[in-house]
């Protein structure tokens, strides 16, 4: 009897640590959605042509992020706590994203150098932001206790890495606008390109940083509303 009881105990034991283990791999397979999701809705941020207003939808970009990651991991959010990490955290990057902001009031030039640097910076830096929190999650932090000075380093070290991420998402989206360009009928005759962010989804990374750059053009020049703004933005994304 003793021994059927220790066999039961092992039993539910390694069924209790086999699902612990499935739980904890779907919620790092959702978490780490959230952070790819946001790196490229800041990445199309970032390559808005309007200064300053890159920067603030990149920060929003970033609250957002950790709101969401506060729910995977059913954790309670702060939105003064979230706002007062994400200032601490990216201060230094954010001086660099206005620096480049301001470079894009430079005719043609500053524009297109300007935009293709904040939107890599922004990518970059929601990476390390995003992953800077899922690790502080994993190990029992909470948004309360977030010590910003501490994980200043870890934030760091993930934006070097956050760096190849993103340029590597631009690669992509230069690759696949120059192949459409390669293809396009040569008769074809050019006319003003119109943003249908109610086609169907996108198909590739290329595309989603593509769309949430359009759709924050137009939320920039006041076409669309805010709340029309990130209906499609919730759209794209998902």
């Amino acid at each position: 009897m003793e021994d059927i009881l220790k066999s039961a105990a092992e039993g539910l034991k390694n069924k209790v640590m086999s699902d612990f283990k499935d739980v904890k791999k779907e919620r790092e397979k959702h978490a780490e959605t959230i952070v790819r999701n946001h790196v490229l809705f800041s990445m199309g941020a970032g390559a808005i042509p309007v200064p300053v207003a890159d920067v603030l939808a990149v920060s929003a970009s970033q609250l957002d992020m950790i709101r969401q990651l506060c729910k995977v991991y059913d954790m309670d959010f702060s939105e003064t706590q979230g706002k007062a990490i994400v200032s601490s955290l990216t201060t230094a990057t954010l001086a660099r994203l206005g620096a480049g902001s301001l470079a894009k009031m430079i005719p043609i030039v500053g524009s297109i150098v300007g935009s293709v640097a904040n939107a890599v910076m922004a990518g970059a830096s929601t990476y390390a932001l995003g992953q800077v929190f899922k690790i502080h999650f994993d190990t029992g932090g909470t948004i309360l206790d977030f010590d910003a000075d501490r994980l200043k380093k870890l934030y760091k070290e993930q934006f070097e890495k956050g760096k190849k991420v993103a340029e590597e998402l631009r690669k992509q989206q230069a690759a696949k606008k120059k192949a459409e360009e390669a293809n396009a009928p040569a008769e074809a005759a050019p006319s003003e390109y119109v943003p249908d962010t109610t086609a169907d989804k996108p198909t590739s990374d290329a595309d989603v940083i593509t769309r949430l750059k359009e759709l924050g053009e137009l939320k920039a020049a006041g076409i669309i509303t805010e709340e029309e703004f990130e209906k499609m933005k919730k759209r794209i994304l998902e």
